[in-house]
């Protein structure tokens, strides 16, 4: 049995995705936020359907913006991190990451992604300016977000056989990619192996249980656990066109897997 790591009292975001108030991912947010607090940390939760996340980018982002100039994204976000005039709501919940040593995310596998409203708060949240960009720590590795954890916890209704490498789904370290290094690897957040619940459409009481003893020690773990090896972009691994160089990885590696160092 793995025994829970002493730590330090940290602070924690919990980001959950899901419109049901009694659903498992409400479920288990409510058990992560306990189980991290019991430990003695400060946790924060940004329900975004209950807070009613607006998840489409658009220029009320940026309410300084002229209305008839072109809205360059980039550009217009930049600007508006910088000066401290991004819309309400995007600032509050920049403040919270900012405030974090860890961020977990819960959510259920929507068609081999994260659900719109949460693939929203990464859009909007993670602008160019704040999370990315001239003047901050290159990405992949140093980034701007550097020094912070990141952990995805997921539901997904088809068994774990499915979503291995010869699954019909495809790995779920594949289907995650996008996020676990296009997004938190990118702004030098750490992440960790994600938490993945199974069978989540007839999860019984008992294996409910079970899975929640899991991610307890997954929590227990949230900043002793080694984070997924991804090659730092300035680590000597690329090339200037950042491609990875030839003979830098394991024999026998591909696709994805070559981003990330072999482990020992």
């Amino acid at each position: 049995m793995t025994e829970a790591v002493p730590q330090q009292r940290k602070k924690i975001l919990v980001v959950s995705a899901h419109p049901g108030p009694h659903s498992l991912t409400a479920s288990l947010t409510a058990f992560a936020a306990g189980r991290l607090r019991g430990a003695g940390h400060e946790v924060r939760i940004s329900d975004l359907y209950a807070m009613k996340w607006r998840a489409a980018v658009d220029a009320g982002d940026f309410p300084d913006h002229p209305a008839d100039r072109r809205l360059d994204l980039l550009t217009a976000a930049e600007e508006a991190a910088r000066t401290g005039r991004l819309s309400p709501d995007i600032a509050a919940e920049q403040e919270k990451v900012r405030w974090s040593d860890a961020v977990v995310l819960q959510f259920p596998l929507w068609w081999f992604s994260v659900p719109a409203i949460l693939k929203g708060w990464m859009d909007r949240v993670f602008v160019r300016g704040f999370a990315h960009g001239p003047g901050l720590p290159p990405p992949y590795g140093e980034g701007a977000l550097a020094g912070r954890r990141a952990l995805m916890s997921v539901t997904a209704g088809a068994p774990e056989s499915s979503f291995s490498d010869r699954g019909v789904h495809g790995r779920l370290a594949d289907l995650l990619h996008p996020f676990q290094h296009g997004l938190f690897w990118f702004t030098g957040m750490a992440a960790l192996e994600p938490f993945a619940v199974y069978d989540a459409n007839v999860l019984s009481r008992e294996r409910f249980e079970a899975a929640k003893r899991e991610y307890g020690r997954r929590l227990d773990r949230l900043f002793a656990d080694e984070p997924v090896p991804y090659r730092s972009l300035t680590g000597g691994d690329y090339d200037h066109g950042m491609r990875l160089l030839p003979g830098v990885e394991a024999p026998g590696t591909s696709g994805l897997d070559l981003h990330v160092r072999p482990r020992g």
